[in-house]
Order: structure tokens, then sequence, then C-alpha cells
């Protein structure tokens, strides 16, 4: 599942990489603006039971907010086929990019949903519950966004921090990409799919 402001087009490269090892894959496409992390919810629960009902075992991927639709999805009503998550560059402690939107009451450009990423214990990400369920982490270190990287304390991927990546407990590891392309990284594909087939990360090495 893609992250604010994308397309499925950008997790098709990911797409096919997990088709490839052998994955039967839905890349679900919503309008990440267009309505609140409950809606995209929705839109993914409808997903699940079109292409999924029958299926053995049920895995997710998400980029950035496309994890917390997951998050939100698997918190209401997760499938009994449930297998493993893996959540690429997800703002599970928000973003200070979000925050620095609202501070200029210009959240209404992230949309309903984006405006809930910010940082404050009122936000979306803080009101997610711990995940109950076999789930891993993959976050970035290398910016193309200055200005997000000037907003983010420590490492970050020009949009996220590594720090806000982070769930307590959670296996995460960090990649030398940026939050943009970190889905499309073959060393991303690699860890991914590992996680998926063991509960574990490979060493990170050249994400290239």
């Amino acid at each position: 599942m893609h992250g604010l402001g994308r397309t499925r087009a950008s997790m098709a490269l990911l797409a096919q990489r997990l088709q490839r090892a052998g994955y039967d894959v839905t890349n679900v496409d919503y309008d990440s603006r267009g309505g609140t992390l409950a809606e995209h919810a929705e839109t993914l629960a409808a997903e699940v039971s079109s292409c999924c009902a029958a299926a053995p075992r049920v895995h997710f991927v998400g980029h950035s907010l496309g994890g917390l639709v997951i998050r939100q999805y698997l918190a209401e009503a997760p499938p009994e086929s449930l297998g493993r998550v893996v959540l690429l560059a997800p703002p599970n402690q928000g973003s200070e990019v979000a925050d620095w939107f609202a501070e200029r009451e210009l959240g209404h450009l992230l949309g309903p949903a984006g405006m809930g990423l910010g940082t404050g214990e009122t936000g979306v990400p803080a009101s997610l519950p711990p995940p109950e369920y076999d789930v891993g982490i993959i976050a970035g270190n290398r910016s193309i966004n200055p200005m997000g990287s000037v907003l983010i304390p420590g490492p970050d991927d020009g949009m996220v921090g590594v720090d806000n990546a982070r769930i307590e407990d959670v296996p995460m590891i960090v990649v030398p990409l940026s939050h943009t392309f970190l889905m499309n990284g073959r060393f991303t594909a690699e860890a991914v799919i590992g996680f998926l087939g063991t509960g574990a990360f490979p060493p990170v090495r050249d994400s290239k």
C-alpha cells in the first residue's frame, strides 16, 4: 500500500519483485489525500475481502502513510489468515514535516489523513494501538529533501526521522535510502521478502 500523495505505481517495482519471489500481490490504490485514515482502512478491508478471502496467509507491506493505514485496519478487523507485516518508512511517531504544515495552517494540502500525521499526542500515530502481530520496520537515513531534514532532529529520510519510525520492541533496520525511493531499493525488496518468509531481516548491505 503506497504512501501520501503517491499512487500504486510507486510500489510497482516492489510488487514485481515480490511476484518473482512467488507471492500473489495486490497493489492497493487509494486517494491518499481524499479521506481519513479510517476511510482508507475501509478501502483496504474491501480489497482484502475481494482479493484474499480464500488465501491461506495474507501479508501486508505499506510505505509511509500506507503503513499506518495497514495498522489501522489490523487494529479493527485483522483477517484470520494474517501473516506478517512490513512497514517502510512509517511515521509511527508522526512527522515534524506534518507539524510544519499544521503550524502554518497548510495541513489541508496533505488531506484529512495527512493532517493527522503530526508528532503530538493528539495525532493519528499516537492513537494507534501497539501491534499484536509479527511486524518489522525498514527506515531510511538519506534525504533528498533539505527542508524536511532541517525540521527533523537526528537521522532521517527527508520526511520521517529514524526515531519516529520506531515502535518499541519491533525489529527495525535502517538503510541508506530516501523516503521517496526507499521502496525501490533492491535490498529493500530482499529484506521484505526475508521478513515475510522468516520473521527476521537479513544483515543490511548496499541498498541500491
